[in-house]
């Protein structure tokens, strides 16, 4: 190879243009320019690389096979320099107009809604639509742009920032242990009264293992418990357990502040909890692309900002 500083981008998009069309003549009308500057740029390529790269006749400009193996180069080389090139303007951009976001409903409540004031104030141009359902989303077929989904993690299909994981607390009020004193293993738990979400799925099951030191973990075992009020609605549940009514099994986002306040207090502390054996992430999602847009980056950053790390509302 002679020189490849003398490589320049105009030249090796034209080089991609004249290997789609085989012709000098059409990427020319395109482009605006003549035959002979298109010809020229692949020379001053060809002589760049050492190596001929078309086959030159009257009727056709064929790829040779040096032309073939540093297409998927050029194309690759192209393509970021595209990438960087609209990165570096978003920098330069204000996030502007409409952005959908979807939450689960009471995560939404707790840890969206209270904080779109300070980001309506970062950036004024933004419009936040925000639809809270504890329904399962499809980023591919809602009208969502950026998802906040607890759960497993599994499908490629679309991409994830994991915000965190969330920890679950069996918990109760002062009022309630008072009155019912505390279990002091997961078999207790049917001689108390549960407070029970309930999801389209049906009811949370009430896991628990004891806490192990090291690598070593003891399986996850159901516990059967008594349900005194079901609701697909965690705030109700969330209510009736600050008024004495029974346990609640929620995770940290949702109870950790009135367990830091001393309003709930925690029970089994021997043990984990869980409703799934699965880790359950907390993330922001949005449809696999290479590129998300500006508004959705700017989202997820805010939002990671303000949770801080550790999250704001982890007890440990």
């Amino acid at each position: 190879m002679n020189d490849l500083n003398a490589i320049s981008i105009r030249n090796l998009l034209f080089f991609i243009s004249v290997f789609d069309a085989q012709s000098f003549s059409i990427v020319a009308r395109r482009e605006g320019v003549s035959a002979s500057m298109v010809s020229r740029s692949v020379q001053q390529l060809e002589d760049a690389l050492g190596q001929q790269l078309f086959y030159r006749n009257t009727r056709a400009v064929i790829p040779t096979e040096a032309g073939r193996i540093f297409a998927d180069y050029a194309r690759t080389m192209a393509e970021q320099l595209s990438e960087a090139q609209k990165e570096l303007q978003d920098k330069t951009l204000q996030p502007a107009g409409v952005v959908r976001v979807n939450a689960p409903v009471f995560f939404g409540q707790k840890h969206i809604a209270p904080w779109l004031a300070a980001l309506s104030n970062r950036y004024p141009r933004l419009q936040i639509e925000l639809s809270l359902t504890d329904d399962f989303i499809d980023p591919h077929r809602e009208a969502a742009d950026l998802i906040f989904r607890i759960g497993a993690l599994a499908d490629s299909s679309f991409h994830a920032r994991v915000i965190g994981q969330q920890t679950y607390y069996l918990a109760a009020s002062p009022d309630y242990i008072n009155k019912h004193g505390e279990p002091k293993a997961p078999a207790d738990l049917l001689q108390h009264q549960a407070l029970v979400y309930r999801g389209s799925s049906g009811p949370n099951r009430w896991l628990f293992r004891e806490k192990q030191q090291g690598e070593k973990q003891t399986n996850w075992v159901h516990a059967p418990v008594k349900a005194i009020l079901t609701s697909n609605n965690a705030d109700s549940l969330y209510t009736a357990a600050l008024t004495g009514m029974g346990l609640v099994l929620f995770p940290d986002w949702l109870i950790g502040d009135s367990l830091k306040q001393e309003k709930l207090v925690r029970l089994l502390p021997g043990y984990e909890a869980a409703i799934k054996t699965e880790p359950q992430c907390i993330a922001a999602i949005y449809p696999h692309v290479r590129h998300p847009p500006l508004n959705v980056r700017v989202l997820i950053d805010y939002f990671i900002e303000v949770y801080g790390s550790p999250l704001y509302w982890q007890l440990e």
